[in-house]
């Protein structure tokens, strides 16, 4: 925008004029305005740094106060003095290695959304496996980056996160059809060629439970539960109970019926 200077009125006769002399037009860098954060203002975003070299959380000040529209509040080099600044600055986005202190990140992203549940947590890690990740999300976290991210890549993520958005490093996000499978999947179970009546049966058979207390537990005539134990018998192609059993706790049955 052209400088414009206005003209001075003219003052009475026994004052001298004063000539106005143009200010030197400086250059200015656009900043970013204050995002809307989670209080519904566009106020500064405050931002903690956590992780265990003083050197990284440094190069991430740097790029946030040069970014503009956020303001580092702390910085924090354990899990104590993680939850010691989050509980006395209440920040809007914490920066987190989770790899600090022994790997107790995921542990302590739960925690401090215990202490401060408005608290958007970014995850700024060396590691990009599917597992790390997946655990990050799952303990709480808005967004993930990995530590290769650029200047502008960090200060958008801090920006996203404390607007409550959810946001994710490239490459992982190439793999997120990959990423939202992970997990333990259910097991199939081992013998599909039983009834449902009849995997109860031999759940609580495989726990060492007696006909009596099959019968009592599932509401069934005892003549009716000596039934089902013929049938499971042929089924699973063995001779006897005792193998049947062994059968089916080599499979990992009878846990949950010993467990009530």
């Amino acid at each position: 925008m052209p400088y414009r200077c206005r003209t001075a009125a003219a003052g009475p006769p026994h004052r001298r004029r004063t000539a106005v002399v143009p200010r030197t037009t400086r250059r200015t860098t656009t900043r970013r305005e204050g995002t809307m954060n989670q209080h519904g203002t566009t106020a500064p975003l405050t931002v903690l740094l956590a992780d265990a070299q003083p050197a990284v959380r440094q190069g991430v000040r740097s790029m946030v106060e040069s970014g503009g529209g956020a303001a580092v509040v702390g910085e924090a080099g354990t899990t104590g003095e993680v939850l010691a600044a989050t509980s006395r600055h209440r920040p809007d986005v914490l920066v987190l290695d989770p790899q600090m202190d022994e790997g107790t990140g995921m542990r302590m992203i739960s925690q401090v959304l215990r202490l401060t549940p408005e608290t958007g947590v970014l995850v700024f890690s060396p590691l990009d496996d599917d597992k790390a990740v997946a655990a990050a999300f799952h303990a709480g976290a808005r967004g993930y980056l990995v530590k290769r991210a650029t200047a502008d890549q960090i200060v958008r993520g801090i920006h996203a996160v404390g607007a409550g958005e959810a946001i994710l490093d490239r490459v992982i996000a190439a793999r997120l059809g990959t990423l939202i499978g992970v997990g333990p999947r259910p097991r199939s179970y081992p013998f599909p060629q039983l009834s449902d009546r009849e995997r109860e049966v031999l759940e609580h058979l495989a726990a060492g439970r007696s006909n009596t207390f099959i019968a009592r537990e599932l509401a069934l005539a005892s003549k009716t539960v000596s039934n089902r134990i013929s049938g499971i018998l042929g089924k699973l192609g063995v001779a006897d109970r005792a193998q049947a059993l062994v059968l089916a706790r080599d499979a990992g049955l009878g846990h949950a019926a010993a467990a009530r």
